[in-house]
């Protein structure tokens, strides 16, 4: 979800990679293990938590994660906790990267020492305050100065306990003082409205016989101003610290008022003094990415010349292959590329043009596509985005089978366990194998349209370079769908959305089995046993040396390299997109009563009850499919309530005044609106994305909505009295029906001019090679021989054309900086006082690149 700033968007988005910890404190017990997991946080908002790992350590957790960042944020923090089974889950330690420290940890995988946890240090949001220095004469005449503080509202406050009952403290800090002030608590909201002033002598007249009075500097220099934010407890420990600020009386100057917006910051000397190296360390990897995206047409020029590629002649003096030879990883310029070919539809001519001048390169076929070239990762990518349902219907129910039952696989008698039998495991896995080859086998009808064109290309590609090797056509593509796609997808389910947490040792180890011998299987290799090192898996192989799984690999192959032949559109097969446990209530929006439901499992809104009453809220699972959007009571039971996809009108958000509760949307049916809450704003934006883009073709879709509920008898948006009034907002839109193929095309070429700007000495060098190649016609020199050039001519006019456009964006980027910096005021709400990553942002911005050749 992207933030608009003047006409440009900002996209946040995180990848992490949670490795392990170790050395984690000792339980003090006789045990002395530990059950611990990780969560991923943004400031105090947990966006993600890893399965728990028992009885350990030093724990191993090897999960991924990746997210859009809906807002803004000061830390990316991480907690390890420890599972307790009485009480609530204790936290061990935490590791907390500033948003401006990111990018020192770009892609690297990094040991953090873990920090103390401390209440006074988990601070987050934002306070509003107006101070006023003024004079007071009293009844008899004295002038008194008083200082008057406002508190204004906080935004963004930490939900403590699932609750938020805030209240300010302010106090005059100086010498020999103690003032203190409250505002009222406010109840359930973590965006409070305070509008309260508070007044404080600041001095005393110095002679009452004078008759003008001056603020005696010093002492004033000595004075400051505290407010704390706290939330108002009912337990027994007391209330809990949520931030606070100080602000010298310094900031009020010459005039005497300051009105700032302040970022709230922890208590100082807040928590106990833990040795650091006591809590133990975790390693982590983290891609922070912020993508500033300017209207289209700024992107046209370098737009036209990347989609262009396919047309060059060779292909290898394209744009899109000139990105490949440059960046330090193929991985790195084929992740845009592809997003970007596949939004406008020209993925398989550019894979198809790149993939034959690489078969071409190719002396022996069997080593056809085995390197990491940029045909292969482009491929992958494809594979990854266009293949994800199909290997959601085609895998996942044997997968989920395989993580549930926990048989036991183990077949190498090294690692077998005296109470396992051998015989006994090799037809566990036997039998687990058979099934995921034939439901691979037997897909073939399934395989999207756009990875049978690929697989087309390729297969006549390999077939008209080697005519002699017979095999080649299939081995061309085994090569992908199963080395690359299917194999991969068994071994590491969780990295392809199959299972949410990397599976436990022995079922990954199960795992492992059956990927390598799916992979064998599906690579038709002439001698099968020479492509097991263990001996133990070579005889495990000799259950399937039978002929009926050559042919039926070969007519799979056959089938989905038939270019054109099959579309998804007909699969009647149900694919789910994603299910989960979330809070809702239904309202209808028809008119025929404000209470009433439609469908006997409708949940009823309870009559009498306020708006803000939780128990008009049902925690219900949810789970939707590409035909329906069902919930039902707890997972694995029959649906209270299905909703035809066909059915759902608009899905947007729902505004925090509504229910006085965050994290809200709405799906809007033709007679009733369902009100639903995530657990968290990441969660929140899932669900409305995924939601909207399965409903986005239906004939009957709103074009205007309400952003509020229908209460008390009247929108409370735009205060229209008749619940079928017309929506007062325009519905978000521009969203592509297809699910996999959801591209932002202007995004992905911001993000390879970024790629062509960071290597733009590469791109320098390249330009030198080209031209030493045109004068000289000896041995190739060393510091050009990374480089692929065939035609050094036609290459050197591309990179011409690229330098042009990367330069004309770096200054439409210099430029919008520079102007952003003249109109920024540190203290507004969008930067407050206390914003580091804005600071950073300045200094960065001071300099300006700009490449001249």
């Amino acid at each position: 979800m992207a933030v608009e700033e003047e006409g440009l968007r900002v996209f946040q988005s995180v990848k992490i990679k949670i490795g392990e910890a170790k050395n984690i404190p000792p339980y003090p017990g006789p045990n002395r293990m530990r059950d611990c997991y990780c969560t991923v946080n943004l400031d105090q908002e947990e966006v993600f938590r890893t399965k728990i790992i028992e009885k350990s350590l030093c724990p191993f957790y090897g999960e991924d994660f990746y997210c859009e960042i809906p807002r803004s944020f000061r830390h990316l923090s991480f907690y390890i906790f420890d599972r307790d089974v009485f009480r609530r889950d204790s936290s061990i330690g935490k590791v907390a990267v500033k948003k401006e420290d990111l990018q020192k940890y770009h892609g690297k995988d990094t040991w953090f020492q873990l920090q103390p946890v401390s209440a006074d240090s988990e601070v987050q949001g934002k306070v509003h305050l107006e101070l006023r220095l003024s004079e007071v004469i009293t009844d008899s005449g004295v002038i008194n100065h008083k200082l008057a503080t406002r508190v204004l509202e906080c935004q963004g406050l930490p939900i403590v306990n699932g609750q938020c009952d805030p209240y300010a403290a302010v106090s005059l800090l100086g010498p020999s003082r103690s003032e203190a002030k409250k505002t009222k608590v406010k109840r359930k909201t973590n965006n409070p409205q305070f509008e309260e002033v508070f007044y404080f002598e600041v001095t005393r007249p110095l002679s009452y016989t004078k008759r003008q009075f001056d603020v005696e500097e010093e002492d004033v220099d000595k004075l400051a101003l505290r407010v704390d934010l706290w939330n108002a407890s009912n337990l027994k420990f007391g209330d809990e610290f949520l931030g606070g600020v100080r602000v010298p009386l310094r900031a009020l100057g010459q005039a005497g008022v300051h009105d700032a917006w302040y970022f709230l910051q922890p208590r100082e000397n807040g928590g106990k003094s833990v040795k650091v190296e006591e809590l133990g360390s975790l390693r982590l990897n983290i891609v922070y990415t912020e993508d500033h995206v300017f209207p289209s047409e700024h992107y046209t020029p370098l737009r036209d010349l990347l989609l262009h590629s396919a047309n060059v002649a060779p292909v290898s003096a394209s744009p899109a292959h000139t990105l490949g030879e440059v960046c330090r990883e193929k991985q790195e310029a084929a992740i845009p590329l592809v997003r970007l070919f596949l939004h406008y539809g020209k993925i398989v001519p550019f894979i198809s043009t790149i993939a034959h001048a690489e078969v071409n390169r190719t002396q022996d076929p069997n080593t056809i596509f085995r390197g990491n070239s940029l045909t292969s990762k482009c491929i992958d990518e494809t594979m990854k985005l266009a293949g994800m349902h199909y290997l959601q219907v085609t895998l996942k129910p044997i997968i989920d089978e395989i993580c549930t039952e926990h048989k036991s696989c183990e077949i190498d008698p090294v690692k077998l366990k005296e109470s396992e039998n051998l015989d006994t495991n090799r037809e566990n896995l036997r039998q687990y194998v058979d099934r995921i080859f034939n439901v691979i086998t037997t897909s073939g009808v399934r395989c999207p349209t756009v990875m049978c064109d690929i697989f087309f290309s390729l297969r006549e590609s390999a077939a008209t370079r080697f005519q002699v090797d017979q095999d080649v056509r299939y081995t061309a593509v085994s090569s992908f769908i199963f080395l690359r796609f299917f194999a991969p997808a068994i071994l590491s389910p969780n990295l392809f959305h199959l299972r949410p947490h990397h599976p436990d040792p022995a079922t990954s180890r199960t795992l492992t089995l059956i990927s390598k011998t799916i992979q064998t299987l599906g690579s038709l290799a002439k001698s099968k046993s020479a492509n097991f090192k263990e001996s133990y898996m070579a005889a495990f192989y000799d259950y399937f040396n039978e002929q009926k799984y050559a042919d039926a690999v070969k007519n799979f192959l056959d089938l989905i390299s038939t270019s054109g032949k099959w579309d998804q559109r007909s699969i009647e097969t149900p694919i789910m997109l994603k299910e989960g446990s979330v809070k809702l209530t239904i309202k209808r929006v028809d008119g025929k009563g404000s209470k009433g439901t439609k469908g006997r499992f409708m949940i009823k809104r309870a009559q009498g009850r306020n708006r803000f009453g939780m128990k008009n809220f049902k925690k219900r699972w949810f789970r939707l499919t590409n035909h329906e959007f069902t919930y039902h009571k707890t997972k694995g039971e029959s649906a209270l309530c299905s909703i035809p996809i066909e059915n759902i009108l608009a899905v947007e958000r729902l505004e925090e005044e509504s229910f006085k509760m965050k994290n809200m949307f709405q799906v809007i049916q033709p007679e009733r609106a369902l009100y639903i809450q995530a657990n968290n704003c990441v969660e929140a934006r899932d669900w409305i994305d995924i939601l909207t883009k399965v409903s986005q073709c239906n004939r009957k879709r709103l074009s205007t909505y309400h952003p509020s509920a229908y209460l008390n008898s009247h929108w409370l948006c735009c205060k229209l009295s008749a619940d079928t009034a017309p929506g007062c907002t325009p519905c978000t839109g521009g969203l592509p029906a297809n699910i996999q193929l959801d591209v932002d095309g202007d995004r992905e070429t911001e993000r390879i001019y970024s790629l062509f700007s960071t290597y733009m000495t590469k791109l320098i060098k390249m330009q030198e090679a080209c031209g030493s190649k045109s004068v000289y016609d000896g041995p190739e020199q060393e510091e050009y021989s990374s480089f692929v050039i065939d035609d050094p001519q036609e290459t050197y006019k591309t990179l011409k054309l690229i330098v042009s456009a990367v330069q004309t964006l770096e200054q439409q980027h210099t430029k919008y900086k520079r102007d952003k910096f003249k109109k920024t005021k540190i203290g507004s709400q969008e930067h407050p006082i206390g914003d580091k990553s804005f600071q950073c942002y300045i200094r960065q911005q001071s300099e300006s690149s700009t490449y001249s050749i």
